[in-house]
Protein backbone atom coordinates (compact mmCIF):
# COMPACT_ATOMS: atom_id res chain seq x y z
CA UNK A 1 0.00 0.00 0.00
CA UNK A 2 1.49 3.56 -0.67
CA UNK A 3 1.81 6.04 1.78
CA UNK A 4 -0.39 8.59 2.04
CA UNK A 5 0.07 12.31 1.60
CA UNK A 6 -0.31 14.06 4.90
CA UNK A 7 0.22 17.82 3.90
CA UNK A 8 1.03 20.56 1.23
CA UNK A 9 4.69 20.82 2.43
CA UNK A 10 5.36 17.14 1.28
CA UNK A 11 3.28 17.11 -1.88
CA UNK A 12 5.90 19.86 -2.50
CA UNK A 13 8.90 18.31 -1.74
CA UNK A 14 7.86 15.42 -3.77
CA UNK A 15 7.03 17.13 -7.32
CA UNK A 16 10.65 19.51 -6.01
CA UNK A 17 8.40 22.49 -6.79
CA UNK A 18 9.01 25.96 -5.23
CA UNK A 19 5.97 28.15 -4.02
CA UNK A 20 4.68 30.23 -5.16
CA UNK A 21 3.34 27.99 -8.02
CA UNK A 22 0.28 27.26 -10.36
CA UNK A 23 -1.77 24.36 -12.23
CA UNK A 24 0.36 24.41 -15.06
CA UNK A 25 3.82 24.01 -12.67
CA UNK A 26 1.93 20.95 -11.25
CA UNK A 27 1.53 19.15 -14.25
CA UNK A 28 4.80 19.74 -16.06
CA UNK A 29 6.45 18.00 -12.72
CA UNK A 30 3.87 15.35 -13.00
CA UNK A 31 4.89 14.60 -16.02
CA UNK A 32 8.94 15.10 -15.23
CA UNK A 33 8.42 12.76 -12.92
CA UNK A 34 6.18 10.54 -14.89
CA UNK A 35 9.21 10.17 -17.48
CA UNK A 36 11.51 9.13 -14.48
CA UNK A 37 9.30 6.55 -12.71
CA UNK A 38 6.52 4.84 -14.95
CA UNK A 39 6.69 1.46 -14.89
CA UNK A 40 6.85 0.83 -18.40
CA UNK A 41 10.79 2.39 -18.14
CA UNK A 42 11.42 0.55 -14.85
CA UNK A 43 14.34 -1.65 -14.58
CA UNK A 44 14.13 -5.69 -14.15
CA UNK A 45 12.27 -6.25 -11.04
CA UNK A 46 11.86 -2.80 -9.91
CA UNK A 47 7.81 -2.30 -11.36
CA UNK A 48 5.98 -2.74 -8.52
CA UNK A 49 8.40 0.10 -6.97
CA UNK A 50 7.92 2.44 -9.82
CA UNK A 51 4.31 1.71 -10.10
CA UNK A 52 3.62 2.45 -6.17
CA UNK A 53 5.94 5.71 -6.21
CA UNK A 54 4.05 6.83 -9.73
CA UNK A 55 0.72 6.94 -7.40
CA UNK A 56 2.24 8.60 -4.83
CA UNK A 57 3.14 11.24 -7.19
CA UNK A 58 -0.15 11.55 -9.51
CA UNK A 59 -1.94 11.44 -5.36
CA UNK A 60 0.66 14.56 -4.54
CA UNK A 61 -0.48 16.05 -7.96
CA UNK A 62 -4.15 15.42 -7.75
CA UNK A 63 -3.91 17.56 -4.34
CA UNK A 64 -1.56 20.30 -5.49
CA UNK A 65 -4.24 21.44 -8.90
CA UNK A 66 -7.46 21.17 -6.57
CA UNK A 67 -5.42 23.47 -4.21
CA UNK A 68 -4.11 25.47 -6.94
CA UNK A 69 -7.65 26.29 -8.64
CA UNK A 70 -9.00 27.08 -5.12
CA UNK A 71 -6.69 29.41 -4.06
CA UNK A 72 -6.99 33.50 -5.03
CA UNK A 73 -4.92 33.72 -8.69
CA UNK A 74 -4.56 30.44 -9.00
CA UNK A 75 -1.71 30.16 -7.10
CA UNK A 76 -0.34 28.43 -4.02
CA UNK A 77 2.02 30.98 -1.79
CA UNK A 78 5.08 29.82 0.38
CA UNK A 79 2.69 30.55 3.61
CA UNK A 80 -0.05 28.71 2.08
CA UNK A 81 1.73 25.87 2.31
CA UNK A 82 3.48 26.93 5.64
CA UNK A 83 0.07 26.86 6.97
CA UNK A 84 -1.21 23.51 5.31
CA UNK A 85 1.86 21.57 6.95
CA UNK A 86 1.25 23.27 10.22
CA UNK A 87 -2.35 22.25 10.50
CA UNK A 88 -1.40 18.65 8.80
CA UNK A 89 0.93 18.37 11.73
CA UNK A 90 -1.36 19.07 14.64
CA UNK A 91 -3.67 16.78 13.18
CA UNK A 92 -1.53 14.00 13.29
CA UNK A 93 -0.42 14.81 16.67
CA UNK A 94 -3.87 14.77 17.77
CA UNK A 95 -4.56 11.65 15.89
CA UNK A 96 -1.40 9.85 17.40
CA UNK A 97 -2.57 11.32 21.04
CA UNK A 98 -6.25 9.48 20.13
CA UNK A 99 -4.12 6.29 18.88
CA UNK A 100 -1.95 5.99 21.90
CA UNK A 101 -4.93 6.45 24.74
CA UNK A 102 -6.97 4.15 23.03
CA UNK A 103 -4.19 1.80 22.70
CA UNK A 104 -3.68 2.17 27.55
CA UNK A 105 -7.48 1.98 27.60
CA UNK A 106 -7.72 -1.51 25.54
CA UNK A 107 -4.64 -2.47 27.31
CA UNK A 108 -5.67 -1.44 31.14
CA UNK A 109 -9.24 -3.20 30.29
CA UNK A 110 -7.30 -6.47 29.19
CA UNK A 111 -5.03 -6.17 32.49
CA UNK A 112 -8.24 -5.16 34.53
CA UNK A 113 -9.86 -8.43 32.72
CA UNK A 114 -7.11 -10.46 33.42
CA UNK A 115 -6.50 -9.37 36.72
CA UNK A 116 -10.49 -9.74 38.23
CA UNK A 117 -12.17 -11.85 35.54
CA UNK A 118 -9.61 -14.66 34.56
CA UNK A 119 -12.62 -16.72 33.86
CA UNK A 120 -14.84 -14.74 31.93
CA UNK A 121 -14.71 -16.84 28.84
CA UNK A 122 -15.07 -20.40 30.81
CA UNK A 123 -18.40 -22.31 31.37
CA UNK A 124 -18.51 -22.33 35.22
CA UNK A 125 -17.55 -25.49 36.78
CA UNK A 126 -20.47 -25.83 39.19
CA UNK A 127 -23.24 -23.47 39.36
CA UNK A 128 -24.69 -22.04 43.16
CA UNK A 129 -27.90 -22.60 44.79
CA UNK A 130 -27.94 -18.78 46.84
CA UNK A 131 -27.43 -16.10 43.81
CA UNK A 132 -26.69 -13.70 45.66
CA UNK A 133 -23.46 -12.99 48.24
CA UNK A 134 -21.21 -10.30 49.60
CA UNK A 135 -17.47 -10.57 49.66
CA UNK A 136 -16.48 -10.55 53.49
CA UNK A 137 -12.74 -9.27 52.37
CA UNK A 138 -14.07 -5.95 50.31
CA UNK A 139 -17.90 -5.27 52.18
CA UNK A 140 -17.72 -1.65 50.43
CA UNK A 141 -18.69 -3.86 47.40
CA UNK A 142 -21.74 -4.58 48.82
CA UNK A 143 -24.12 -7.69 47.48
CA UNK A 144 -23.04 -9.05 43.82
CA UNK A 145 -24.82 -11.84 41.93
CA UNK A 146 -22.99 -14.95 41.60
CA UNK A 147 -22.30 -16.14 38.29
CA UNK A 148 -20.62 -19.82 39.07
CA UNK A 149 -18.10 -21.51 40.78
CA UNK A 150 -14.82 -22.24 39.63
CA UNK A 151 -11.91 -24.83 40.06
CA UNK A 152 -8.00 -24.10 39.84
CA UNK A 153 -5.56 -26.69 40.95
CA UNK A 154 -4.92 -30.38 41.51
CA UNK A 155 -7.94 -32.41 42.38
CA UNK A 156 -6.00 -34.58 44.69
CA UNK A 157 -3.77 -31.50 46.38
CA UNK A 158 -3.94 -27.67 45.97
CA UNK A 159 -7.71 -27.30 44.68
CA UNK A 160 -8.64 -24.05 44.81
CA UNK A 161 -12.79 -22.52 44.82
CA UNK A 162 -13.06 -19.38 43.39
CA UNK A 163 -16.54 -17.23 42.52
CA UNK A 164 -17.24 -15.37 39.86
CA UNK A 165 -19.30 -12.34 41.29
CA UNK A 166 -20.49 -9.29 39.28
CA UNK A 167 -20.51 -6.45 41.70
CA UNK A 168 -21.91 -2.98 41.34
CA UNK A 169 -18.05 -2.17 41.06
CA UNK A 170 -17.58 -4.73 38.42
CA UNK A 171 -17.19 -8.81 37.74
CA UNK A 172 -14.83 -9.80 40.77
CA UNK A 173 -13.25 -13.57 41.19
CA UNK A 174 -12.91 -14.11 44.83
CA UNK A 175 -12.37 -16.83 46.67
CA UNK A 176 -15.62 -18.97 47.36
CA UNK A 177 -14.89 -18.76 50.97
CA UNK A 178 -15.22 -15.29 51.06
CA UNK A 179 -18.49 -15.17 50.46
CA UNK A 180 -20.94 -14.54 52.37
CA UNK A 181 -24.62 -15.35 51.01
CA UNK A 182 -27.69 -12.87 51.46
CA UNK A 183 -31.10 -13.49 52.56
CA UNK A 184 -33.23 -10.72 51.61
CA UNK A 185 -35.95 -12.02 53.75
CA UNK A 186 -33.91 -11.24 56.90
CA UNK A 187 -32.91 -7.54 58.23
CA UNK A 188 -29.21 -7.17 58.00
CA UNK A 189 -28.16 -5.82 61.85
CA UNK A 190 -26.58 -2.80 62.08
CA UNK A 191 -23.80 -4.52 64.40
CA UNK A 192 -23.29 -7.39 61.97
CA UNK A 193 -22.47 -4.25 59.20
CA UNK A 194 -20.72 -2.61 62.16
CA UNK A 195 -18.18 -5.76 62.65
CA UNK A 196 -17.92 -6.71 58.94
CA UNK A 197 -17.16 -3.25 58.41
CA UNK A 198 -14.48 -3.06 60.91
CA UNK A 199 -12.64 -5.90 60.67
CA UNK A 200 -11.71 -5.28 56.63
CA UNK A 201 -10.85 -1.64 57.81
CA UNK A 202 -8.24 -3.26 60.41
CA UNK A 203 -6.73 -5.59 57.36
CA UNK A 204 -6.27 -2.77 55.29
CA UNK A 205 -4.58 -0.10 57.81
CA UNK A 206 -2.77 -3.41 58.36
CA UNK A 207 -1.53 -3.00 54.84
CA UNK A 208 -0.96 0.50 55.18
CA UNK A 209 -4.08 1.36 52.79
CA UNK A 210 -5.50 4.32 54.91
CA UNK A 211 -7.63 5.61 52.29
CA UNK A 212 -9.37 2.62 51.50
CA UNK A 213 -9.77 1.62 55.73
CA UNK A 214 -11.12 5.30 55.88
CA UNK A 215 -13.74 4.27 52.92
CA UNK A 216 -14.56 1.13 55.11
CA UNK A 217 -15.32 2.87 58.21
CA UNK A 218 -17.42 5.20 56.56
CA UNK A 219 -19.67 2.38 56.19
CA UNK A 220 -19.40 1.51 59.63
CA UNK A 221 -20.25 5.01 60.84
CA UNK A 222 -23.30 5.21 58.84
CA UNK A 223 -24.39 2.05 60.57
CA UNK A 224 -24.00 3.15 64.26
CA UNK A 225 -23.22 6.92 64.16
CA UNK A 226 -22.71 6.72 67.54
CA UNK A 227 -20.46 3.99 67.57
CA UNK A 228 -17.03 6.02 69.48
CA UNK A 229 -14.62 2.72 68.57
CA UNK A 230 -15.43 3.67 64.69
CA UNK A 231 -15.15 6.74 64.73
CA UNK A 232 -11.55 7.06 66.65
CA UNK A 233 -10.38 4.41 64.23
CA UNK A 234 -12.05 6.48 61.45
CA UNK A 235 -10.14 9.74 62.27
CA UNK A 236 -6.88 7.63 62.75
CA UNK A 237 -7.35 6.44 59.27
CA UNK A 238 -8.53 9.92 56.90
CA UNK A 239 -5.49 11.82 59.49
CA UNK A 240 -2.80 8.69 58.36
CA UNK A 241 -4.69 9.15 54.73
CA UNK A 242 -3.58 12.95 54.73
CA UNK A 243 -7.28 13.95 54.20
CA UNK A 244 -6.94 16.33 56.92
CA UNK A 245 -10.55 17.78 56.43
CA UNK A 246 -12.21 14.87 57.11
CA UNK A 247 -10.32 13.94 60.34
CA UNK A 248 -11.12 16.97 61.55
CA UNK A 249 -15.12 16.01 60.87
CA UNK A 250 -14.44 12.50 62.34
CA UNK A 251 -12.89 13.90 65.64
CA UNK A 252 -15.90 16.46 65.83
CA UNK A 253 -17.98 13.67 65.65
CA UNK A 254 -15.97 11.26 67.81
CA UNK A 255 -15.36 14.50 70.58
CA UNK A 256 -19.39 14.36 70.72
CA UNK A 257 -19.98 10.95 71.74
CA UNK A 258 -16.87 10.86 74.33
CA UNK A 259 -16.53 15.20 75.58
CA UNK A 260 -15.71 13.73 78.87
CA UNK A 261 -12.31 11.67 77.83
CA UNK A 262 -9.38 13.53 76.89
CA UNK A 263 -8.70 11.17 74.09
CA UNK A 264 -10.54 12.54 71.32
CA UNK A 265 -9.46 16.35 72.03
CA UNK A 266 -6.32 15.50 72.11
CA UNK A 267 -6.54 14.23 68.86
CA UNK A 268 -8.11 17.08 67.46
CA UNK A 269 -5.80 19.08 68.80
CA UNK A 270 -3.02 17.65 66.84
CA UNK A 271 -5.07 17.26 64.03
CA UNK A 272 -5.62 21.04 64.02
CA UNK A 273 -2.01 21.66 64.22
CA UNK A 274 -1.22 19.60 61.39
CA UNK A 275 -3.69 21.49 59.48
CA UNK A 276 -2.32 24.89 60.29
CA UNK A 277 -5.16 25.87 62.27
CA UNK A 278 -3.49 26.88 65.91
CA UNK A 279 -6.88 28.98 66.64
CA UNK A 280 -8.36 25.58 66.66
CA UNK A 281 -5.53 23.66 68.13
CA UNK A 282 -5.52 25.64 71.11
CA UNK A 283 -9.26 25.34 71.85
CA UNK A 284 -8.70 20.80 71.87
CA UNK A 285 -6.25 21.52 73.91
CA UNK A 286 -7.31 23.54 76.28
CA UNK A 287 -10.68 21.31 76.78
CA UNK A 288 -8.14 18.77 77.03
CA UNK A 289 -6.70 20.20 80.25
CA UNK A 290 -10.16 20.52 81.41
CA UNK A 291 -10.95 17.16 81.01
CA UNK A 292 -7.83 15.81 82.17
CA UNK A 293 -6.27 18.60 84.34
CA UNK A 294 -3.88 16.25 86.38
CA UNK A 295 -1.89 14.71 82.69
CA UNK A 296 1.37 16.64 82.15
CA UNK A 297 1.69 16.32 78.50
CA UNK A 298 -1.70 17.96 77.82
CA UNK A 299 -0.95 21.16 79.75
CA UNK A 300 3.25 21.01 78.13
CA UNK A 301 0.85 20.83 74.59
CA UNK A 302 -1.27 23.57 75.53
CA UNK A 303 1.63 25.04 76.39
CA UNK A 304 3.76 24.61 73.19
CA UNK A 305 0.61 25.65 71.56
CA UNK A 306 0.30 28.97 73.11
CA UNK A 307 3.81 29.68 71.99
CA UNK A 308 2.98 29.22 68.40
CA UNK A 309 -0.05 31.88 68.71
CA UNK A 310 2.72 34.37 70.66
CA UNK A 311 0.09 33.87 73.76
CA UNK A 312 3.88 34.41 76.18
CA UNK A 313 1.62 34.33 79.66
CA UNK A 314 -0.74 31.89 79.00
CA UNK A 315 2.36 29.64 77.40
CA UNK A 316 4.21 30.22 80.61
CA UNK A 317 0.75 29.60 83.03
CA UNK A 318 0.48 26.53 81.33
CA UNK A 319 4.21 25.12 81.31
CA UNK A 320 4.52 26.02 84.63
CA UNK A 321 1.36 23.59 85.08
CA UNK A 322 2.89 20.86 83.56
CA UNK A 323 6.03 21.44 85.65
CA UNK A 324 4.46 21.24 88.93
CA UNK A 325 3.17 17.82 88.24
CA UNK A 326 5.35 16.15 86.21
CA UNK A 327 8.34 18.05 84.55
CA UNK A 328 9.84 16.74 81.45
CA UNK A 329 13.32 17.85 79.42
CA UNK A 330 11.34 18.90 77.17
CA UNK A 331 8.61 20.62 79.25
CA UNK A 332 11.24 22.24 80.82
CA UNK A 333 13.22 23.83 78.01
CA UNK A 334 10.04 25.19 76.25
CA UNK A 335 8.96 26.63 80.10
CA UNK A 336 12.74 28.26 79.99
CA UNK A 337 11.74 29.63 75.97
CA UNK A 338 8.55 31.42 77.57
CA UNK A 339 10.48 32.99 80.65
CA UNK A 340 13.07 33.90 78.03
CA UNK A 341 10.77 35.64 75.45
CA UNK A 342 9.00 37.03 78.64
CA UNK A 343 11.96 38.38 80.56
CA UNK A 344 11.81 36.25 83.57
CA UNK A 345 15.83 35.69 84.13
CA UNK A 346 15.38 33.53 87.24
CA UNK A 347 12.25 31.10 85.87
CA UNK A 348 14.74 30.20 82.72
CA UNK A 349 17.73 29.57 84.85
CA UNK A 350 16.02 27.15 86.94
CA UNK A 351 13.53 25.42 84.10
CA UNK A 352 17.25 24.89 82.77
CA UNK A 353 18.90 23.80 85.45
CA UNK A 354 16.42 21.03 86.61
CA UNK A 355 16.33 20.02 83.22
CA UNK A 356 19.79 19.13 83.22
CA UNK A 357 19.24 17.27 86.45
CA UNK A 358 15.99 15.36 84.78
CA UNK A 359 18.28 14.68 81.81
CA UNK A 360 22.28 14.97 83.06
CA UNK A 361 23.22 13.56 79.32
CA UNK A 362 21.66 15.98 77.05
CA UNK A 363 23.84 18.39 75.37
CA UNK A 364 20.51 20.62 74.82
CA UNK A 365 19.45 21.11 78.17
CA UNK A 366 23.30 22.03 79.64
CA UNK A 367 23.63 24.40 76.60
CA UNK A 368 20.59 26.56 77.52
CA UNK A 369 21.42 26.10 80.57
CA UNK A 370 24.86 27.70 79.62
CA UNK A 371 23.17 30.43 77.60
CA UNK A 372 20.45 31.32 81.04
CA UNK A 373 23.30 31.51 82.86
CA UNK A 374 25.32 33.98 80.91
CA UNK A 375 23.24 36.42 81.08
CA UNK A 376 23.73 36.35 85.27
CA UNK A 377 26.81 37.41 87.55
CA UNK A 378 27.95 33.64 87.71
CA UNK A 379 30.46 32.82 85.13
CA UNK A 380 32.42 30.37 86.31
CA UNK A 381 29.12 28.08 86.27
CA UNK A 382 28.52 29.01 82.90
CA UNK A 383 31.95 27.96 81.68
CA UNK A 384 31.16 24.74 83.69
CA UNK A 385 27.74 24.28 81.83
CA UNK A 386 29.67 25.34 78.63
CA UNK A 387 32.45 22.74 79.36
CA UNK A 388 30.05 19.98 80.26
CA UNK A 389 27.23 20.68 77.20
CA UNK A 390 30.57 20.64 74.84
CA UNK A 391 31.56 17.39 75.72
CA UNK A 392 28.43 16.04 74.93
CA UNK A 393 28.61 17.82 71.86
CA UNK A 394 30.91 19.84 69.80
CA UNK A 395 28.75 22.79 69.09
CA UNK A 396 30.49 25.93 67.80
CA UNK A 397 28.02 28.11 68.94
CA UNK A 398 28.44 27.11 72.58
CA UNK A 399 31.90 26.84 71.67
CA UNK A 400 32.04 30.56 71.05
CA UNK A 401 29.88 31.38 74.45
CA UNK A 402 32.61 29.77 76.67
CA UNK A 403 35.04 31.86 74.60
CA UNK A 404 33.56 34.71 75.04
CA UNK A 405 32.43 34.41 78.90
CA UNK A 406 36.45 33.83 79.45
CA UNK A 407 37.31 37.18 77.80
CA UNK A 408 35.04 38.77 80.26
CA UNK A 409 36.93 37.32 83.52
CA UNK A 410 38.95 39.57 85.24
CA UNK A 411 42.97 38.22 84.98
CA UNK A 412 45.21 37.60 87.59
CA UNK A 413 48.46 39.66 88.12
CA UNK A 414 51.03 37.16 88.39
CA UNK A 415 53.78 38.38 90.88
CA UNK A 416 57.19 39.47 90.34
CA UNK A 417 59.98 37.17 90.97
CA UNK A 418 62.26 38.35 93.59
CA UNK A 419 65.32 40.47 92.40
Amino acid sequence: MAPPIFDVEQAVLLLELDPPFGKREVQLARRKLAKVWHPDIAPPGRQFEHERHLKVINEAADMLERLAESSRGGRVTKNAVRVSATAARKAREEAGRRAYEEEQRARAAAAEQQKHDPFGTRVPDHSVVHKYARCLSYPEWGVGTVNGIYFTGDPDDTMQQWARVNFHVGVRTVPAGSLQFVDFSKPDPGAERVQRFMTAAKHALAEGDFALAAKRLVFARDAEPENAAVLRLMTTAFWQAGDYSAAARAVRDWARVERDRPGPHRTAARIYEDMGSLSQAVDAAQRETEVAPTDAPAWERLGRLRLRRFDRPGALDALNRARALHPSEEGLLDLALAAHLIGDLGTEVSATEQATQLAPESAAAWSRYAHALARTDRPTDCLAACDRALALNPDPEVRALAEQIRGQLPRAIEPQAAA
